[in-house]
């Protein structure tokens, strides 16, 4: 479970998130977070959340958005909104670290996802890429599917593939979740 106020940080790409308004505070209806990118950390990889609009209002710094494509540059004051479904990643490009609010409706159980995968890449369970093995992405990406998914390769690929990986990672010892 995640809590208010609970403070993650993902050596991977230096990102720092800081759990506002959780699933439990909001009944679920919404998941909002701060979070810190400093320059020049790796693009996270394009995907979309298949239930859930995210946003992204920016405080100080600017964020790059990809969004379905398009490239965007938000800067203070600003917003971005990205409707379910909408193939997107971000990046901060500029010289300073980027400051911005994230909200996620409703927040199903990304907030899980954010805590495991920021934990993986602390114990250096993942690879350059960001990515962690075969195995514990079964777990991981089907564990979160209505959450988030990898547009690369498409969705019914993964699942092909995944599906029957399950048992195998289940045996092995790899868990949907990691803290």
């Amino acid at each position: 479970m995640v809590k208010t106020n609970l403070i993650i940080t993902n050596p991977h790409s230096g990102q720092t998130m800081i759990f506002r308004k959780t699933a439990m505070d909001t009944n679920g209806a919404l998941l909002e977070i701060e979070s810190f990118n400093p320059p020049g950390a790796p693009k996270e990889p394009e995907h979309v959340h298949p239930k859930q609009e995210s946003s992204a209002e920016v405080i100080s710094g600017k964020v790059h958005f990809s969004i379905n494509g398009t490239i965007q540059i938000v800067g203070p004051g600003e917003k971005v909104v990205i409707p379910p479904g909408v193939p997107h990643f971000f990046w901060n490009e500029g010289p300073e670290e980027a400051h911005s609010i994230q909200r996620f409706s409703p927040a199903l159980t990304i907030e899980t996802f954010f805590r495991t995968y920021f934990a993986l890449a602390r114990d250096g369970k993942l690879n350059k890429k960001g990515t962690a093995n075969l195995f514990l992405m079964t777990r991981l990406l089907l564990y979160h599917q209505s959450d988030i998914r990898l547009t690369k390769p498409p969705w019914a690929v993964q699942k092909l593939l995944f599906t029957p990986l399950k048992p195998i990672a289940i045996l092995l010892g790899y868990k949907k979740e990691y803290s």
